[in-house]
């Protein structure tokens, strides 16, 4: 386990939030699924929480107004010391910015943009809340994916707006690129190509640390959930895709360093 609250440089995943319908609904779930406790958040971002564990704050839930449907998903955060430098950077390399920037109070301040290939992401210029503030312990984020069709046009996007450095696996039938930050790897971008579901299209998505990944699907479903992908042995340790009763995707997995 590590203290996380550290201010992220530029480009790296700092964040994940989630909006949905049911906001009540929602923290149960997660609060039976990884034993979060929530307290409130900004209030300038309408009907939010934020997710505890052991006292730190490690995710953010947040309600669509009624009259919002919008499609259901955890947005990975990346770290800006400028939201809006980042916004105009952004847009100028082929990306659109559909909210924001806009400040959260003495929190930070925040946009929320979509890549070329339409997966969205929010930027993060951090304030009095750094961030995700624990991690290495079950029910915190360990890793952040784009899911595309193809890496190498896209790639290109996050390398111009984030200094990303890429580092590709060298295969015939796996595109998948690792984005480092002074050598380190902060996240990845997977290429499936028609694999990738037809309802979701490009997306990031969020990997949250469990001790047993197999007794975790078993207990999503059980409470209201849906398992997409078994579990399996992948490149990070044995991991499931599921989904909670609002249908926002996750994997659960159980490092293998873990």
């Amino acid at each position: 386990m590590t203290e996380a609250a550290t201010r992220r440089p530029p480009g790296a995943p700092c964040w994940v939030s989630l909006i949905v319908h049911g906001l009540t609904a929602t923290q149960e779930f997660y609060s039976r699924l990884f034993g979060w406790e929530f307290l409130p958040g900004p209030e300038q971002l309408g009907p939010y929480v934020r997710a505890v564990l052991r006292g730190k704050e490690v995710a953010g839930i947040g309600q669509l107004p009624p009259d919002r449907h919008l499609p259901i998903a955890w947005t990975t955060y990346l770290a800006t010391d400028d939201a809006g430098a980042t916004a105009e950077a952004i847009r100028s390399c082929g990306g659109t910015v559909a909210v924001g920037p806009l400040d959260a109070g003495d929190a930070g301040r925040l946009a929320i943009a979509s890549d070329p290939s339409g997966a969205v992401f929010g930027i993060w210029q951090a304030a009095e809340h750094l961030g995700t503030a624990l991690a290495g312990t079950p029910g915190t984020p360990v890793w952040n994916e784009l899911m595309t069709r193809e890496t190498s046009s896209v790639a290109k996007f996050y390398q111009s707006v984030f200094g990303f450095e890429t580092e590709a696996v060298v295969s015939a039938d796996f595109d998948y690129q690792t984005l480092r930050l002074a050598g380190r790897p902060v996240a990845a971008l997977h290429g499936v190509g028609h694999a990738l579901p037809r309802d979701r299209g490009p997306h990031w998505m969020t990997y949250f640390q469990v001790a047993d990944t197999d007794e975790m699907a078993a207990r999503v479903v059980e409470l209201g959930g849906h398992v997409l992908q078994p579990a399996r042995e992948g490149s990070i340790g044995r991991m499931a895709t599921v989904a909670d009763p609002e249908g926002a995707v996750f994997t659960i997995v159980r490092p293998t360093s873990a």
